[in-house]
């Protein structure tokens, strides 16, 4: 069984710098959370539309999911490996640990 991967706020960051174009950048949590402040990039997804947006990603290509503090999004990240995502990974810590490593937010 394929395992996602967590990474940590200075990775996330380090691959937005460099392949920003390559990473699927996915915000899980419920819009008016969103609203107060996302990774700048990311595309608000809340999950319980998850499912009738699967069809709409792209299986290959990298994407990066977080909530408030990465419990939400591992599970999602999971249930996304499960479909036959390849390159799923999950913010350790969230938009918390993000904003808390002193990074903006938009």
């Amino acid at each position: 069984m394929r395992v996602f991967r967590e990474i940590e706020v200075a990775e996330l960051f380090n691959m937005l710098e460099e392949n920003e174009q390559e990473i699927k950048l996915i915000d899980i949590r419920e819009t008016a959370e969103f609203d107060r402040g996302a990774i700048p990039g990311a595309e608000n997804i809340p999950v319980r539309l998850l499912p009738e947006k699967i069809s709409q990603l792209d299986r290959d290509q990298i994407h990066v999911f977080y909530c408030q503090v990465g419990i939400r999004s591992a599970q999602i990240c999971a249930w996304f490996m499960e479909r036959g995502f390849a390159h799923v990974h999950n913010l350790r810590g969230g938009i918390h640990a993000w904003t808390h490593s002193g990074l903006r937010v938009a």
